[in-house]
């Protein structure tokens, strides 16, 4: 299974509760910090959910 880089980017201040809450699962806890995870169909649900926060890519 592939892994996925997550960069926090945009900061979540002025965004619902649950955008929050979603950046806070995914284990970014400051901004321009990058995590990594398996691509699976949860973490994409996640990420589609703060496309607009953070910015992904993959890893071989």
């Amino acid at each position: 299974m592939s892994k996925i880089a997550i960069t926090w980017k945009k900061s979540d201040i002025g965004y619902p509760k649950n955008q929050r809450r979603t950046i806070a699962a995914l284990g970014l806890r400051r901004l321009n910090r990058t995590v990594e995870h398996k691509d699976t169909p949860a973490i994409r649900g996640m990420i589609f959910k703060v496309r607009h926060l953070v910015e992904v890519k993959e890893i071989a």
